[in-house]
């Protein structure tokens, strides 16, 4: 549904329509949002948070940290998105509309470790809840969910917490993580996903109080389909009482891309100890507890095709909501102007040889089937070591671009770094740019494997050898621009993108 890395989503109607955030990590803005009208096509309208907190941790990218896994919820005549950063604890924005103005972050809860949070408020009782997970990279804990009652008005929690949901105590379970909480048929539901993001299944565990005991049972997994994981998403109904659920799967360097399941209630089956089970039933979803590849549309209106944006022109300078930071941004890296194309400060950086540990990339997720992303490139400044360019991504990273010489000529510059590499490395011989100018291309194939190409006045060339895109621990590979020169004093000049786009191969 899509096909690029929107990990760890999370979904929610409000009258005839649908909303969808995910993890953002240490990108900014962060906390993506998404609408559609149909649970099929989705556009992207803004971001519910502009800068990570607390700042002075994210000056620099720490692109596996921040925003993991929120809840995005309504409630009270407000949206609300719960998240956890594993370094410091579970937070909370809230906002009257789905673009806002959202709340400055609000700490909830503070410690290592919490992660994965999601609020439910009892509209029977008034009572107010949340459950977590545990990342045991930071707390030396997991496979385990915590439950906590809250007050209400979602600044805080109102007890010290109790283990509802021990995963080592479940034969085979192992990495439980990812809770959704709900109130369905009298029961208190937990949807979440156990053993692991790539080999795991999806499992429901019910209780009739939140504080447990709870019965699980497994509801999806990947059985004999080509949908490995199926990992944590989140369960929505539609006006007419469909049930749906979404899912993330993880597709290598193409991050976690989106699968949406029919989902019904009433499976059988029986409870841990062997007895024959009470109440309504338990969630069905996929085909049978098995992914499904094709399957009729929800009972929906029907809507024009449409995908988070891509493309850009970059008008005044400009750009769209589907770029991000790989950090907080500052003043100046960029410029707003009365023409057409993306104007970028030329950063000082002692790391400008990296772009893995600068946080002046913009950034926009892979796309996850074969594609073309092109970009025309001008570099305006004088200053020797000056370059940008257009670069895919990840743990190994791979770029095309412009470089000032020592002897004041522009070269078209092909460089690379491996994962364990510190400094890039030439992938194809420096050639002159007799204009200053460039038109950048990337052929991404099956696999992400990805062909350089420019063109500086006399058609496309090859450069280099085909580059294989690598994700981030937990997420997916980037496309990204950058402008960057040597350490020094004083301005350094600018670089100038323009016509960005991605077509399908």
């Amino acid at each position: 549904m899509l096909d690029a890395d929107w990990s760890d989503p999370d979904v929610v109607r409000v009258g005839d329509d649908f909303y969808l955030t995910a993890s953002s990590f240490g990108r900014a803005p962060g906390l993506p949002l998404l609408h559609s009208r149909d649970l099929v096509n989705w556009t992207l309208v803004g971001h519910a948070l502009q800068l990570l907190e607390p700042a002075a941790e994210f000056r620099t990218p720490r692109h596996d940290c921040g925003v993991w896994a929120p809840s995005l919820r309504h409630h009270d005549d407000r949206f609300w998105i719960f998240w956890g950063d594993p370094d410091q604890g579970i937070f909370q924005v809230n906002a009257p509309e789905i673009r806002g103005p959202w709340t400055r972050p609000h700490l909830v809860k503070a410690g290592k470790g919490l992660i994965d949070p999601c609020p439910l408020w009892d509209d029977e009782t008034g009572e107010a809840y949340l459950v977590h997970a545990w990342a045991k990279s930071r707390s030396g804990v997991k496979n385990r969910l915590t439950g906590h009652r809250m007050h209400p008005d979602g600044t805080e929690l109102l007890d010290e917490g109790k283990l509802i949901v021990d995963g080592d105590r479940i034969p085979g379970w192992f990495t439980l993580e990812g809770p959704k909480l709900y109130k369905h048929d009298g029961w208190f539901w937990i949807l979440a996903p156990a053993g692991g993001v790539e080999t795991g299944w999806q499992g429901a565990f019910r209780s009739r109080g939140f504080f447990g005991p709870y019965e699980e049972k497994i509801v999806l997994e990947q059985k004999d389909t080509d949908v490995n994981g199926p990992h944590q998403g989140g369960w929505v109904r539609t006006p007419s009482g469909e049930d749906w659920f979404l899912h993330f799967q993880q597709r290598g360097a193409y991050g976690r891309v989106v699968h949406l399941q029919p989902m019904r209630w009433g499976g059988g089956g029986t409870s841990r100890s062997g007895e024959a089970e009470s109440g309504g039933g338990w969630p069905v979803l996929g085909d049978d507890g098995a992914p499904v590849a094709v399957h009729k549309k929800p009972d929906l209106p029907p809507q024009p095709p449409a995908a988070p944006a891509t493309d850009d022109d970059f008008p005044g300078g400009r750009f769209g909501r589907q770029w991000s930071w790989t950090a907080n941004p500052r003043e100046g890296w960029a410029t707003q102007h009365s023409g057409d194309g993306l104007r970028l400060s030329c950063v000082r950086s002692a790391d400008a040889h990296d772009l893995r540990k600068l946080p002046n990339v913009l950034t926009q997720r892979l796309p996850g089937t074969p594609s073309a992303v092109e970009v025309e490139l001008a570099l305006h400044s004088e200053e020797p070591g000056a370059r940008a360019g257009l670069a895919v991504l990840g743990d190994a990273f791979g770029w095309i671009g412009l470089e000032r010489g020592a002897d004041g000529a522009v070269h078209l510059v092909h460089r690379f770094a491996e994962a364990v590499a510190e400094k890039e490395r030439d992938a194809d011989h420096p050639r002159l740019a007799p204009q200053g100018r460039v038109r950048l291309r990337i052929e991404i194939g099956a696999g992400a494997r990805c062909r350089f190409r420019y063109d500086t006045g006399d058609g496309l060339r090859p450069s280099g050898p085909v580059f294989a895109a690598t994700p981030w621990r937990w997420v997916g590979a980037l496309l990204g621009l950058f402008a960057l020169a040597p350490v020094g004093s004083g301005h350094a000049g600018a670089a100038t993108f323009a016509h960005f786009r991605i077509d399908s191969l």
